[in-house]
Protein backbone atom coordinates (compact mmCIF):
# COMPACT_ATOMS: atom_id res chain seq x y z
CA UNK A 1 0.00 0.00 0.00
CA UNK A 2 1.35 3.43 -0.83
CA UNK A 3 2.10 6.04 1.77
CA UNK A 4 -0.55 8.82 1.70
CA UNK A 5 2.20 11.41 2.03
CA UNK A 6 4.06 10.11 -1.06
CA UNK A 7 0.78 9.81 -2.96
CA UNK A 8 -0.01 13.45 -2.15
CA UNK A 9 3.50 14.46 -3.25
CA UNK A 10 3.11 12.66 -6.57
CA UNK A 11 -0.32 14.24 -7.10
CA UNK A 12 1.20 17.61 -6.29
CA UNK A 13 3.99 16.95 -8.79
CA UNK A 14 1.48 16.04 -11.51
CA UNK A 15 -0.55 19.21 -10.81
CA UNK A 16 2.62 21.29 -10.97
CA UNK A 17 3.72 19.64 -14.22
CA UNK A 18 0.26 20.15 -15.72
CA UNK A 19 0.39 23.82 -14.74
CA UNK A 20 3.83 24.27 -16.29
CA UNK A 21 2.76 22.44 -19.46
CA UNK A 22 -0.38 24.60 -19.71
CA UNK A 23 1.56 27.82 -19.24
CA UNK A 24 4.13 26.75 -21.82
CA UNK A 25 1.38 25.70 -24.25
CA UNK A 26 -0.31 29.08 -23.81
CA UNK A 27 2.97 30.95 -24.43
CA UNK A 28 3.83 28.82 -27.48
CA UNK A 29 0.29 29.36 -28.78
CA UNK A 30 0.91 33.11 -28.73
CA UNK A 31 4.02 32.66 -30.89
CA UNK A 32 2.30 31.88 -34.17
CA UNK A 33 4.12 30.54 -37.21
CA UNK A 34 1.06 31.16 -39.38
CA UNK A 35 -2.27 32.85 -38.54
CA UNK A 36 -5.58 32.15 -40.29
CA UNK A 37 -7.94 35.08 -41.04
CA UNK A 38 -10.92 33.89 -38.95
CA UNK A 39 -8.93 32.27 -36.17
CA UNK A 40 -6.71 29.26 -35.87
CA UNK A 41 -2.99 29.17 -36.34
CA UNK A 42 0.07 26.98 -36.64
CA UNK A 43 2.19 27.12 -33.50
CA UNK A 44 4.06 24.80 -31.15
CA UNK A 45 1.21 24.88 -28.63
CA UNK A 46 0.42 21.17 -28.81
CA UNK A 47 3.92 20.04 -27.83
CA UNK A 48 3.78 20.58 -24.03
CA UNK A 49 0.35 18.93 -23.76
CA UNK A 50 1.40 15.94 -25.87
CA UNK A 51 4.73 15.71 -24.02
CA UNK A 52 3.02 15.62 -20.64
CA UNK A 53 0.38 13.15 -21.83
CA UNK A 54 3.02 10.72 -23.11
CA UNK A 55 5.27 11.22 -20.07
CA UNK A 56 2.66 11.06 -17.29
CA UNK A 57 -0.53 9.74 -18.87
CA UNK A 58 -3.89 10.93 -20.13
CA UNK A 59 -5.15 12.49 -16.90
CA UNK A 60 -2.29 15.02 -16.57
CA UNK A 61 -2.46 15.68 -20.33
CA UNK A 62 -6.20 16.36 -20.20
CA UNK A 63 -5.72 18.56 -17.14
CA UNK A 64 -3.00 20.59 -18.91
CA UNK A 65 -5.31 20.92 -21.92
CA UNK A 66 -8.15 22.14 -19.74
CA UNK A 67 -5.97 24.80 -18.12
CA UNK A 68 -4.56 25.82 -21.51
CA UNK A 69 -8.07 26.27 -22.91
CA UNK A 70 -9.16 28.27 -19.87
CA UNK A 71 -6.06 30.48 -20.17
CA UNK A 72 -6.96 31.17 -23.80
CA UNK A 73 -10.51 32.06 -22.79
CA UNK A 74 -9.31 34.36 -20.03
CA UNK A 75 -6.86 36.19 -22.28
CA UNK A 76 -8.97 37.36 -25.18
CA UNK A 77 -10.41 34.40 -27.04
CA UNK A 78 -13.07 35.08 -29.66
CA UNK A 79 -16.37 33.92 -28.18
CA UNK A 80 -19.63 34.09 -30.12
CA UNK A 81 -21.59 31.56 -28.03
CA UNK A 82 -20.94 29.62 -24.79
CA UNK A 83 -21.02 26.25 -26.61
CA UNK A 84 -18.53 27.55 -29.19
CA UNK A 85 -16.27 28.73 -26.36
CA UNK A 86 -16.31 25.23 -24.83
CA UNK A 87 -15.72 23.48 -28.17
CA UNK A 88 -12.93 25.78 -29.36
CA UNK A 89 -11.01 26.24 -26.14
CA UNK A 90 -11.11 23.87 -23.17
CA UNK A 91 -12.52 20.83 -24.99
CA UNK A 92 -10.30 21.18 -28.06
CA UNK A 93 -7.22 21.41 -25.85
CA UNK A 94 -8.33 18.68 -23.43
CA UNK A 95 -8.75 16.01 -26.10
CA UNK A 96 -5.05 16.27 -26.95
CA UNK A 97 -4.32 14.76 -23.55
CA UNK A 98 -6.07 11.57 -24.68
CA UNK A 99 -3.32 10.93 -27.24
CA UNK A 100 -1.58 8.11 -25.32
CA UNK A 101 -4.89 6.25 -24.93
CA UNK A 102 -5.42 6.24 -28.69
CA UNK A 103 -1.86 5.46 -29.72
CA UNK A 104 -0.39 2.19 -30.83
CA UNK A 105 3.08 0.77 -31.15
CA UNK A 106 6.09 1.89 -29.17
CA UNK A 107 8.55 4.73 -29.29
CA UNK A 108 8.20 7.12 -32.20
CA UNK A 109 5.30 5.16 -33.72
CA UNK A 110 3.37 5.53 -30.46
CA UNK A 111 3.95 9.29 -30.28
CA UNK A 112 3.08 9.89 -33.94
CA UNK A 113 -0.07 7.74 -33.84
CA UNK A 114 -1.20 9.39 -30.61
CA UNK A 115 -0.49 12.91 -31.93
CA UNK A 116 -2.53 12.15 -35.04
CA UNK A 117 -5.42 10.73 -33.00
CA UNK A 118 -5.42 13.61 -30.50
CA UNK A 119 -5.22 16.16 -33.29
CA UNK A 120 -8.12 14.45 -35.06
CA UNK A 121 -10.26 14.80 -31.94
CA UNK A 122 -9.24 18.46 -31.79
CA UNK A 123 -10.21 18.80 -35.45
CA UNK A 124 -13.66 17.38 -34.65
CA UNK A 125 -14.16 20.05 -31.97
CA UNK A 126 -13.17 22.85 -34.34
CA UNK A 127 -15.12 21.29 -37.21
CA UNK A 128 -18.36 21.16 -35.18
CA UNK A 129 -17.83 24.72 -33.96
CA UNK A 130 -17.17 25.89 -37.51
CA UNK A 131 -20.35 24.33 -38.84
CA UNK A 132 -22.59 25.69 -36.11
CA UNK A 133 -21.06 29.08 -35.38
CA UNK A 134 -18.88 30.19 -38.31
CA UNK A 135 -20.87 29.11 -41.37
CA UNK A 136 -21.32 32.74 -42.44
CA UNK A 137 -17.69 32.77 -43.61
CA UNK A 138 -18.28 29.98 -46.13
CA UNK A 139 -18.10 31.23 -49.72
CA UNK A 140 -21.42 31.27 -51.54
CA UNK A 141 -22.25 27.85 -52.95
CA UNK A 142 -19.82 26.01 -50.62
CA UNK A 143 -21.44 23.66 -48.12
CA UNK A 144 -20.73 24.82 -44.57
CA UNK A 145 -19.41 21.39 -43.53
CA UNK A 146 -16.93 21.42 -46.43
CA UNK A 147 -15.78 24.94 -45.62
CA UNK A 148 -15.30 24.07 -41.95
CA UNK A 149 -13.38 20.89 -42.79
CA UNK A 150 -11.01 22.58 -45.26
CA UNK A 151 -10.51 25.69 -43.14
CA UNK A 152 -9.70 23.81 -39.96
CA UNK A 153 -7.58 21.17 -41.68
CA UNK A 154 -5.51 23.90 -43.34
CA UNK A 155 -3.89 24.85 -40.04
CA UNK A 156 -4.45 21.74 -37.90
CA UNK A 157 -2.66 19.33 -40.25
CA UNK A 158 0.56 21.38 -40.40
CA UNK A 159 0.42 21.95 -36.62
CA UNK A 160 -0.12 18.24 -36.00
CA UNK A 161 2.77 17.26 -38.27
CA UNK A 162 5.08 19.81 -36.69
CA UNK A 163 4.10 18.74 -33.16
CA UNK A 164 4.43 15.02 -33.91
CA UNK A 165 7.88 15.58 -35.41
CA UNK A 166 9.10 17.64 -32.45
CA UNK A 167 7.72 15.25 -29.81
CA UNK A 168 9.13 12.27 -31.76
CA UNK A 169 12.49 14.06 -31.94
CA UNK A 170 12.41 14.57 -28.16
CA UNK A 171 11.59 10.90 -27.79
CA UNK A 172 14.50 9.84 -29.99
CA UNK A 173 16.85 12.06 -28.00
CA UNK A 174 15.72 10.33 -24.83
CA UNK A 175 13.86 13.28 -23.36
CA UNK A 176 10.73 11.14 -23.05
CA UNK A 177 12.47 7.94 -22.06
CA UNK A 178 11.42 5.09 -24.33
CA UNK A 179 7.91 6.47 -24.90
CA UNK A 180 6.26 3.58 -23.14
CA UNK A 181 5.75 5.08 -19.66
CA UNK A 182 1.96 5.18 -20.15
CA UNK A 183 1.54 7.37 -17.15
CA UNK A 184 3.99 5.66 -14.79
CA UNK A 185 5.38 8.00 -12.23
CA UNK A 186 8.83 8.14 -10.82
CA UNK A 187 12.13 9.86 -11.07
CA UNK A 188 13.38 10.78 -14.48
Amino acid sequence: MSNPKSRRASQTMILAEAGVAAALAWILGRLKIFQMPQGGSVSLELIPILYLAFQRGAYPGVLAGLVTGLLKLATGAEVVHPLQAILDYPLASMVLGLAPLMSFGQGVKRVVSGAIAGSFLQFLCFFASGIVFFGQYAPEGTPVWQYSAVYNASFLIPEMILSAVVVAFLLKKGVLGDGSSKGKQGRR
